[in-house]
């Protein structure tokens, strides 16, 4: 089902969503690639089919012997760190760029039976003000965004967004995280 999500998607949504999952990306001056880096190759292989849609190349590989990471690495050329998400309130790349942007640094339990939580956090407080934004002028109500510890970690900010409207993010935002997918899917289905 994802995949064909990807399919249909505009090429101004694969880019933002693109953008959005590059908040827990690193950049390698030395080859100039960007990096997403994650224990689940699933999601790794949903970015090559969209980097694909847009005629880049992503290629994954499991980084060292011993860890249990999986990196996709791209040269992709309108990936950038300093992109600014304000031109996307309000508009349907900016429910693209909330859905990546949740797939890389977003919460949910992974236990079905757990209380449902939808969490969104970042280290830079900008960033995670702009997406909240995004999803406040989509109709996603969202708690305050505040540091849940500032003597533990000063830069660590956060934001839920609020029960009521865990259907309508699950619903407009969707994920296409295949683990958080499926339990979103499950969820909706009770």
């Amino acid at each position: 089902m994802i995949e064909g999500e990807v399919a249909i998607a505009s090429p101004g949504e694969l880019r933002a969503y693109l953008q959005g999952a590059l908040k827990d990306g690193t950049y390698s001056r030395l080859h100039r690639t960007h990096r997403f880096c994650q224990r689940e190759r699933s999601w790794l292989e949903t970015l090559v089919v969209a980097l694909g849609r847009l005629g880049h190349r992503g290629w994954i590989y499991r980084e060292g012997s011993q860890r249990q990471v999986h990196v996709c690495e791209t040269s992709a050329d309108f990936l950038t760190s300093a992109y600014d998400a304000r031109i996307l309130i309000g508009t349907p790349e900016g429910i693209a760029y909330a859905r990546g942007y949740f797939d890389a640094e977003g919460g949910m339990p992974r236990g079905d039976d757990a209380r449902l939580y939808l969490q969104l956090s970042q280290k830079d407080a900008h960033d995670l003000s702009v997406l909240r934004e995004i999803l406040e002028s989509a109709g996603i109500r969202c708690g305050r965004l505040h540091n849940p510890s500032v003597l533990i970690d000063p830069g660590y900010w956060r934001f839920y967004v609020r029960a009521a409207w865990h259907e309508t993010f699950m619903r407009s935002v969707s994920s296409w995280h295949p683990r958080k997918r499926a339990s979103m899917e499950r969820r909706l289905a009770r």
